[in-house]
């Protein structure tokens, strides 16, 4: 049976609109497997929640004696962690201790300020950039990085 050269150039048509249906398919579900992904989220690097090690206290390198309410002690090593429920701690163990001392607290922020409230204790502030945390407790600066 012969066709017309109309019902050929229908046929064409119809098969040249599903070729170019199932080949712009692949393209469709990709556009929309990338629209549907969760947003990309860039890193706060002016968010203090971490761990820290301390590094030093008043510039001076770990291990180093210190005075504090008149007698000298040596800090061999030190650590803080900011927690996001605004909570963090403290511990820090000293020579010819077997073990660190731990201290917690709640904090409250304002930009890259810290205020630390301890529980028994008062209230120390400190501020952080980027992956350094600087405290002032008592007169002296304790630094840790993350």
């Amino acid at each position: 049976m012969k066709q017309s050269r109309s019902e050929l150039n229908g046929l064409a048509r119809r098969t040249t609109r599903r070729s170019l249906q199932w080949c712009l398919l692949p393209l469709v579900i990709a556009m929309a497997w990338v629209g549907c992904k969760k947003e990309a989220t860039v890193a706060d690097e002016n968010n203090p929640v971490g761990t820290y090690r301390l590094v030093s206290v008043d510039r001076n390198r770990l291990p180093c004696a210190v005075q504090h309410e008149g007698r000298a002690m040596t800090v061999n090593s030190g650590g803080f962690v900011i927690n996001a429920d605004g909570t963090c701690s403290s511990k820090m163990l000293l020579a010819g201790s077997d073990s660190p001392i731990e201290v917690k607290a709640t904090y409250t922020r304002e930009g890259s300020k810290l205020t630390m409230q301890w529980q028994g204790a008062g209230t120390t502030t400190g501020t952080f950039e980027a992956n350094t945390l600087t405290m002032n407790n008592e007169g002296k600066v304790f630094t840790y990085r993350k």
